[in-house]
């Protein structure tokens, strides 16, 4: 088959952007589409599409678009609409935010749609800012959201020949919303090939970690409330807006990095005591994920996707309500557990991480393709 891939767009790396990056492993001769594409942004990650061919929409061209993304996002609609995939046999369109399941493909060319969330900012849940807390900005963000709401329920929703959701909790969202049954095809994660966290050479263990964009619906600043209240050790390894403001709030038991290597990373799960993510709503959550591909247990706010991959008391702790308080709590109950019951859980954690390695990636996608190629 002659394939395509569609992607929202390229100026940032993170969940969505490492399936794509996958999806173009299995098909490396599908070009790339997408609304903007800003290598400086994707930082040591650009070498991921060296000598991919990326195609940019006509709104690449326009000075400014790409800053004025957020009030032009009405705009999306027409960015999609406006390429042409009769050339292909497959389209397969990594979605999320911008809507790009939005694109049109006509007959016998086969559109499959891999949905990381409906866009957040339609159906209430929380962004990465809270803009609308101006009232002209809510005022505007209300009367152009109910439009581009209609179009992705009554549209866009219904382009795609077949959507795959990231979880089962993305799937209940397409049920509900775009009135969709789908297929459920974990993200890849990139696991360890041992068991870091039971490593012999790392048995101390230091600090509390979260890997995470530093973004409002990933509350970070519950852990670094709760480190300064209860004086945890707390490590932050990640980039984003609200770098600046959760530094002015923590105290000298917290630490922050952005960009380390992948040699860095290890060594920084390997001393770890447990993973902490305070995120509302995550539809899937690989940074927890990677956490248990090391052994190390996680401590997570039973929202979203989560719920599907921290089995609580088996590979760590789910709390009921997002406080510091509640944090606390769970990490009383790890630091609790005996050796043998962490080393346990750790067992666990590892192992039942490999349900979500990239080779159960690759291996559905390419089953879910062939079937619906052969059908």
């Amino acid at each position: 088959m002659k394939v395509a891939i569609v992607h929202d767009q390229l100026m940032e790396f993170g969940g969505a952007e490492r399936v794509l990056v996958e999806l173009s492993k299995i098909y490396p001769e599908a070009p790339i589409y997408t609304s903007f594409y800003d290598l400086a942004k994707l930082g040591k990650h650009a070498i991921k599409f060296e000598g991919k061919k990326i195609i940019q929409s006509w709104a690449a061209k326009i000075p400014f678009f790409k800053k004025l993304n957020s009030p032009l996002r009405f705009m999306h609609r027409f960015i999609w609409e406006s390429f042409d995939f009769s050339e292909f046999d497959l389209v397969i369109s990594s979605s999320g935010g911008w809507s790009s399941h939005g694109i049109i493909t006509k007959k016998p060319t086969i559109h499959i749609c891999y949905l990381h969330t409906p866009p957040r900012h339609l159906y209430g849940y929380e962004t990465a800012m809270e803009l609308q807390r101006y009232w002209p900005i809510k005022l505007y963000a209300q009367f152009i959201g109910y439009f581009m709401r209609k179009w992705d329920q009554n549209v866009a929703s219904k382009r795609p020949d077949i959507f795959v959701a990231n979880s089962h909790e993305t799937a209940l969202r397409i049920k509900k919303l775009y009135h969709r049954d789908s297929h459920v095809i974990y993200p890849p994660v990139i696991l360890a090939e041992k068991n870091i966290f039971l490593d012999s050479n790392n048995t101390r263990k230091s600090y509390y970690i979260t890997v995470s964009r530093l973004a409002r619906s990933k509350h970070i600043e519950i852990q670094v409330l709760a480190a300064n209240k209860f004086g945890l050790l707390l490590k932050i390894v990640g980039k984003g807006r609200d770098l600046k403001y959760l530094k002015s709030i923590a105290g000298k038991n917290v630490s922050f990095a952005s960009d380390i290597t992948d040699a860095e990373f290890d060594q920084a799960f390997s001393q770890a005591k447990a993973f902490l993510n305070t995120a509302v709503d995550e539809e899937f959550g690989i940074s927890a994920v990677e956490a248990l591909g090391r052994g190390v247990p996680v401590i997570a706010y039973a929202s979203g996707g989560l719920k599907e991959t921290i089995k609580d008391s088996k590979n760590g702790f789910l709390i009921d309500t997002n406080t510091p308080q509640a944090l606390f709590r769970a990490i009383q109950k790890m630091e609790g557990l005996t050796q043998k019951e962490l080393k346990k859980m750790s067992e666990y954690a590892f192992s039942d991480a490999k349900n979500y390695s990239l080779d159960n990636f690759h291996k559905n996608i390419v089953k879910l393709t062939q079937n619906v190629a052969t059908s």
